[in-house]
């Protein structure tokens, strides 16, 4: 009995009508590859070689076709171990790669292709460094600072500004120079006292501890080590260059210890008598203090009169515009065990002072005129004068200054507990002068 389909049943609804075209692709290329299953085992192996060969062309060769290189030829005194197609790091982190390592007269060029979006700054250090005990070099720049100027295409660096590792068979050359200076006789001694007691492998333990701790210690401190060392070496350089100077001056030091050595007897008579002379001194201090300023003052006069007068006490001692000097016409007159002197009887031209005469039988000690000084301005009569003394340039000492007294005198001399009375006729003695 067939059973009837109502109107409108066997027709499909709108997401029958969507699924029905991916279906029936996929489908098809289910039936394509079935039938053509060798075509598509090729297809599959050609699209695999494909992405391996890009993969290792940009994701481990990290070639570029875009991008730009720079070259920078890095100058080094020894290869250090460096290879080419060796890594190029910028603080550790990859930017290129060494393309040729070359021989030069001086040491050997590394040359470093490097990318050229990366700015690499001048300065600082280029070394050769290892990833490990086993090698693996890479060139490394660490510069100083991040701001430029930068490296650009065919930039040099020169040997002062790289390093390279100690190189194996120096650093063993060393090790066997400083085990040479080991006793063995001592390291079995040291070996045996650890080995008597329980504590020793601590005592042992504790060792290597401290040499780590050293070690570690003068690791963080490896920049100045060296500075200090290549400094060391300059100074004990120059110390061997002046070697036997610093004999000569030994020698000379060990003649003048023992010339003191000898006088030490009066050295110590010296000592022994400046405690004394030193208390001296101060009473001295103590009794005139109470004209100390007055006598400073003085002084202070004194000085500047001898500044102004500087010149003239010049052309006194050591003269430029006439031969000789007074000193040595002092030491002149003294030769043949007596003494010369010429002695002229002309008369000579006295200048007259404008100043009032005091009779020299008044007993009354008088202060001085401060300003004595000759009216006649002809420098033929009075060649050797004050008013012809040499002079600073501006200087007008040379008569008294403007709106002074001409009979003006000195200041009293200060009188302290130990100055002498000058009273009218002279001072009153203790004991009456014979008869």
């Amino acid at each position: 009995m067939n059973k009837q389909i109502p109107d409108g049943e066997g027709e499909m609804g709108p997401v029958a009508r969507l699924s029905e075209v991916p279906a029936a692709a996929l489908v098809s290329a289910v039936r394509f590859s079935s039938a053509h299953r060798l075509t598509m085992s090729v297809v599959a192996l050609a699209a695999t070689l494909v992405v391996g060969v890009v993969y290792l062309t940009f994701g481990v060769f990290h070639l570029s076709p875009i991008s730009s290189k720079i070259t920078v030829r890095v100058h080094f005194s020894i290869s250090g171990g460096l290879l080419p197609q060796q890594e190029v790091m910028l603080r550790g982190v990859p930017v290129g790669k060494v393309n040729s390592v070359e021989l030069t007269d001086s040491g050997v060029v590394a040359v470093a292709e490097i990318d050229g979006g990366v700015e690499i700054p001048l300065g600082g250090e280029v070394r050769v460094a290892g990833l490990s005990m086993a090698g693996e070099q890479y060139l490394d720049f660490r510069p100083t600072t991040d701001s430029g100027p930068y490296l650009v295409d065919g930039s040099e660096i020169s040997s002062d500004e790289t390093s390279t590792p100690v190189p194996l068979a120096s650093m063993l050359g060393n090790l066997d120079g400083m085990l040479a200076q080991i006793d063995p006789a001592e390291l079995e001694m040291i070996v045996a006292e650890l080995g008597v007691g329980p504590e020793g492998p601590k005592k042992l333990s504790a060792i290597l501890d401290g040499g780590a701790f050293l070690v570690s210690t003068l690791d963080s401190v490896l920049p100045q080590t060296a500075t200090l060392l290549r400094s060391s070496k300059v100074l004990l350089g120059t110390l061997g260059d002046s070697g036997p100077g610093l004999r000569s001056t030994a020698s000379n030091l060990s003649e003048l210890l023992l010339g003191v050595e000898a006088k030490d007897t009066g050295l110590r008579e010296f000592l022994d008598g400046t405690p004394s002379t030193l208390k001296s001194i101060d009473a001295l201090i103590a009794d005139n203090s109470p004209t100390m300023v007055q006598l400073l003052g003085n002084l202070t006069t004194v000085a500047q009169m001898a500044y102004l007068n500087v010149p003239a006490l010049q052309e006194f001692f050591v003269p430029t515009y006439r031969q000789g000097s007074t000193l040595e016409a002092l030491t002149s007159v003294f030769h043949d065990g007596g003494i010369w002197a010429f002695v002229n009887i002309y008369p000579r031209y006295s200048c007259d002072y404008d100043l009032p005469r005091l009779p020299a039988t008044v007993p009354d000690f008088p202060e001085p005129y401060l300003y004595t000084y000759c009216d006649n301005e002809d420098p033929s009569v009075l060649v050797r004068g004050a008013r012809n003394a040499p002079r600073q340039p501006g200087d007008d000492t040379a008569g008294p200054p403007a709106g002074v007294a001409p009979d003006t005198r000195a200041s009293p001399t200060p009188i302290g507990p130990q100055s002498i009375p000058l009273p009218y006729g002279g001072p009153d003695l203790e004991q009456s002068p014979p008869g």
